[in-house]
């Protein structure tokens, strides 16, 4: 059975020493966010995570949630209710929300920090509450006066959970295709008809209501995605003055049967003349909808963090214990019949590999988490405005990456187990079950790739790059002269560099042939989460050399960055051949001779 423990050593070095927390939200007028806060949120919820939901984590996966087709509700497994009760009386729903609306309104880089628990601790519970920050975000930033006040304060305060209904039988990433309608009723309301799937938490025995955000069409809209408007339709009725009425034409059809989080409710929702609320103007809910989605899109990159760092706390502890063959060169515990699998050089590779992805990965996530810090409370509009670029920039390289690498570190860590990582038992295939689906859902790693490379290269000429690439020069020109730094700033400065001028290449090829962005986009999006995790690599080492850390976890950090820039970062050079390869050898053969 696996086991989960908070790393809030890490947590804390990321946080403090290295992305010098304390300082940002000073800075950014946060003086509720003291050290002393946020230590004890830290401490809290990994207690509550730790002891209430990591128990949970292997009986969602074997019970499973239970589906009744005679009334379409949907029952969570033993434990799931109970544990949802007490993270709305501990406050956690609430934890990055405004105080208006009921909520503790603390920095998003700590609620990012108990995102990661909650998402090692168990992930298929982890969903039923993740969509309703997304609803948050769009209703904030998109919903008028009176629906903010009607349906924000109890998705705030988690008597209410939320979700985001896009997804049709018939279409998925081509939103422009969807067939759900919305027709306008006399009380200013819509009743909005269709079919909805894949929808995450869509029905559950945890709240009483649900408000489900619907993309769908009016009668008069335009084709294609300029024609698609959003609608809050809640589970049960309710008005304009917050009044809760009956069940509204909302059913689940389904359950979907899942590979893995096997805990999480992926359902059907048949809508039927159900009452919506326009969110917005009319034809423009894709804007309200890329809200929710890059808020997910974040949230799923924490997710593949978390699983990464269960994985590899179980593997390291197996390859403690677990005693096979002896070290080449001798060996290590003479006094046992053989050597812990920890002194072989291929299942140090794993571990390292796993380490080095997962302490990089969260330096990643957390800083694209405390630009939302920077977007709501930076001190001039320009700060502002390079802090959203920025994020936007890092967004598909956070939610493909950390997911992708989320796959690789549960598959090294089932890897250490040999045989006995495939069997139940120690809870490793449940890990790398539930760890495919981070890559896919909330988008493709395809299609963060072609949002990377498409939209944010492309279209918004790399104002993202270009912010992220001033960080880079900015740490290499503070620390030129440091000997200490000497093996980490000269080959960054140089895959920084390499990295500009490969972007002006794809660009170039692109104006002649449109084929060459999607090409490149996959290999390029990877080529910038290695060269971004060598950036925050040579950041720990230097954060390390005036950290309070003991020595020992100093020089665990200077070694692993050592393994990364040795071991990890020369995979970029595979992804530059590929890119440079060009879209020939990719189109070249005809679409009827893939059989041939």
């Amino acid at each position: 059975m696996s086991t989960y423990k908070a790393p809030l050593a890490d947590i804390r070095f990321a946080l403090f020493d290295v992305l010098q927390a304390e300082t940002l939200f000073s800075r950014l007028g946060r003086s509720e966010a003291t050290r002393d806060v946020i230590d004890a949120v830290l401490e809290e919820g990994a207690r509550f995570n730790e002891t209430v939901l990591a128990p949970l984590n292997r009986i969602g996966d074997e019970i499973g949630c239970s589906y009744d087709k005679a009334t379409g509700a949907v029952t969570t497994p033993p434990g799931f209710r109970e544990a949802y009760a007490q993270y709305v009386e501990g406050g956690w729903a609430g934890l990055t929300a405004p105080e208006r609306f009921g909520g503790q309104g603390l920095p998003h880089a700590l609620g990012t920090a108990l995102k990661e628990m909650i998402d090692a601790a168990n992930l298929a519970w982890g969903n039923f509450p993740l969509l309703s920050h997304g609803a948050t975000e769009a209703l904030l930033q998109h919903g008028e006066p009176w629906q903010q006040e009607v349906f924000l304060k109890p998705l705030v305060d988690g008597r209410w959970t939320g979700t985001m209904c896009l997804t049709e039988p018939h279409c998925g990433t081509d939103l422009g295709l969807l067939r759900t309608r919305a027709a306008p009723a006399e009380d200013g309301s819509y009743a909005v008809s269709g079919t909805k799937i894949f929808i995450t938490a869509g029905e559950h025995d945890l709240t009483d209501n649900i408000v489900h955000l619907v993309l769908a069409r009016l009668p008069d809209a335009p084709t294609g995605s300029r024609g698609i408007s959003m609608f809050i339709v809640p589970k049960l009725r309710v008005d304009r003055d917050g009044n809760v009425g009956g069940a509204n034409g909302v059913r689940c059809g389904a359950i979907e049967h899942k590979m893995g989080i096997h805990g999480s409710s992926t359902c059907v929702l048949n809508l039927d003349d159900a009452q919506g609320w326009l969110i917005g103007q009319p034809h423009k809910g894709l804007a309200a909808m890329f809200t929710m989605m890059n808020t997910a899109r974040l949230a799923v990159g924490l997710q593949g963090l978390g699983l990464s760092d269960r994985a590899y706390q179980n593997a390291l502890r197996y390859a403690r214990e677990r005693l096979q063959m002896r070290s080449l060169s001798g060996p290590k515990f003479p006094d046992r019949p053989a050597d812990p699998i920890i002194v072989h050089p291929d299942v140090r590779r794993m571990l390292l590999t796993c380490k080095a992805l997962i302490e990089g990965g969260r330096l990643l996530g957390y800083h694209a988490s405390s630009l939302l810090d920077v977007i709501e409370h930076g001190g001039d509009d320009d700060e502002r405005a390079q802090a959203d670029a920025l994020l936007g920039f890092l967004t598909p390289i956070v939610k493909a990456c950390l997911t992708e690498w989320g796959v690789e570190c549960t598959y090294h860590a089932l890897q250490c187990f040999g045989g006995h990582g495939y069997i139940a038992e120690h809870g490793m295939e449940q890990l790398a079950r539930d760890a495919r689906i981070t890559t896919l859902y909330e988008g493709t790693t395809g299609i963060q790739a072609l949002d990377l490379v498409g939209r944010k290269i492309m279209q918004l000429q790399g104002a993202g790059l270009k912010a992220f690439l001033e960080l880079i020069e900015g740490f290499c020109s503070e620390h030129e002269g440091n000997p200490d730094l000497a093996e980490f700033v000269a080959p960054l400065r140089d895959k920084a560099g390499e990295w500009q001028r490969m972007t002006q290449e794809i660009g170039g090829r692109a104006m002649a042939d449109p084929e060459e962005i999607g090409a490149a986009s996959v290999d390029y999006l990877f080529y910038s989460g290695y060269v971004a995790l060598a950036y925050w690599w040579a950041r720990s080492v230097a954060a390390a050399q005036t950290s309070s850390q003991p020595d020992a976890f100093k020089d665990a950090k200077l070694q692993t960055a050592r393994f990364y820039y040795a071991r990890i970062l020369p995979r970029t050079l595979a992804h530059k051949a590929a890119i440079d390869s060009g879209a020939a050898p990719l189109m070249a053969l005809q679409a009827d001779r893939f059989d041939a």
